[in-house]
């Protein structure tokens, strides 16, 4: 058996409210990572996971790669997301308990890396409990005290795309990969894990359902999803 935490990037999106129907038919609550644009693009999608139970978190506004901007870039892209969400949780009458916060592209800023998780610390941003994770290189590059949400396993389903020649094989095949170059074997025995899938309507157009075909086949395979707790 093997423990997880689902997590969700890119929100808001098209697909958004069938994926959190789908979670909720599980009973499988995911931590969101919203950027400001796609929310405001798509309000009344990011109401919805709001208002069903899901915990919306901090995705920056614009989704750049933080170690190619200046400190205040960075603190401008997490604060203008931070007003969605805030506007976006009042909105819904929903208290918001906990700011969960994950770098785009898990870009953690570089140089100015010590710099942004003192910020998030100082700005009371919630570190997700990470202590079922025992992977020697999380503790090695201190993964397991910054405070940001990084994940050990990665779907990649969005690579899933017109001419790219990624399928939903090569996503069926990093499922079963005991090696994996970055992060660490899904299936492994009695592993635990962080998972990131995306909330992208191009792959929904791609491979209809494919958040329902990819997490219903690692349930079978025996990962559990446990409810995010936070420190």
């Amino acid at each position: 058996m093997n423990y997880a935490i689902l997590t969700i990037d890119d929100i808001a999106s098209k697909n958004t409210p069938a994926i959190v129907d789908y979670l909720n038919e599980k009973g499988i609550k995911a931590v969101f990572f919203a950027t400001g644009k796609n929310v405001e693009r798509y309000y009344q999608e990011a109401m919805y996971a709001v208002k069903n139970g899901m915990i919306v978190g901090n995705h920056s506004y614009s989704h750049p790669q933080f170690s190619k901007l200046s400190v205040p870039k960075c603190l401008e892209e997490i604060v203008e997301c931070e007003n969605v969400l805030d506007k976006l949780y009042k909105d819904c009458r929903v208290k918001r308990t906990v700011k969960p916060f994950r770098f785009p592209y898990g870009d953690k800023g570089g140089a100015n890396r010590a710099i942004l998780q003192q910020y998030l610390s100082e700005n009371h941003f919630n570190k997700l409990d990470d202590s079922r994770l025992t992977y020697p290189w999380w503790k090695a590059n201190n993964l397991h005290v910054d405070i940001d949400t990084l994940w050990t396993f990665d779907f990649a389903e969005y690579g899933i795309r017109p001419n790219s020649g990624f399928t939903k094989e090569n996503v069926m095949a990093r499922i079963h990969d005991l090696n994996p170059g970055y992060g660490a074997a899904l299936l492994g025995e009695g592993n635990a894990h962080i998972i990131l899938m995306h909330a992208h309507d191009e792959t929904e157009e791609m491979l209809p359902g494919y958040y329902k075909l990819f997490l219903d086949y690692v349930i079978e395979k025996g990962v559990v999803f446990e409810e995010p707790k936070f420190l």
